[in-house]
């Protein structure tokens, strides 16, 4: 699935609501593509603890001054990738401190949506985002991680 197909806009980034976080994202490919990989052997969308949200960066995170990653949301099971999307390091980490820091005293989470042309396939609420470098190690800082939870 080609990463073009793809459209990412964020909520609650940058502003004093303290509302839940919401990334969503759009897709605009092949019918029945995106649904086929979202769900499991027999047909069911796939639920949120089915799936996981990552960040791989392309280059270092101090190497330039906007850099390059890509998110991936993949099923958890299989490991299988459901989608891909390029995306810069200064679109991605202040939604993950918003997310962060919306959470109070509760561990922090957020919302993704994907939808279909504009229509919504699935949500998903999530509390791990996982970042990673360049050379695919875990940058725990940037990371979100629920407390409790060890990797």
């Amino acid at each position: 699935m080609r990463r073009d197909y793809f459209e990412l806009t964020v909520e609650g980034v940058g502003d004093d609501a303290r509302a839940t976080p919401l990334v969503r994202i759009d897709f605009r490919g092949p019918e029945g593509l995106l649904r086929d990989r979202l769900s499991d052997g027999g047909g069911e969308l796939l639920a949120a603890s089915d799936i996981d949200v990552a960040y791989r960066l392309r280059e270092p995170l101090a190497a330039a001054d906007d850099p390059d990653g890509v998110v991936a949301v993949t099923n958890r099971y299989t490991g299988d990738f459901v989608l891909e999307l390029n995306e810069t390091a200064t679109d991605v980490l202040p939604f993950i401190h918003a997310a962060r820091d919306s959470a109070g005293d509760e561990d922090a989470h957020y919302r993704v949506e994907i939808d279909v042309e504009g229509d919504r396939l699935v949500a998903y609420d999530k509390d791990t985002f996982l970042v990673y470098d360049h050379e695919g190690n875990l940058l725990r800082n940037e990371s979100l991680i629920p407390s409790g939870v060890e990797l």
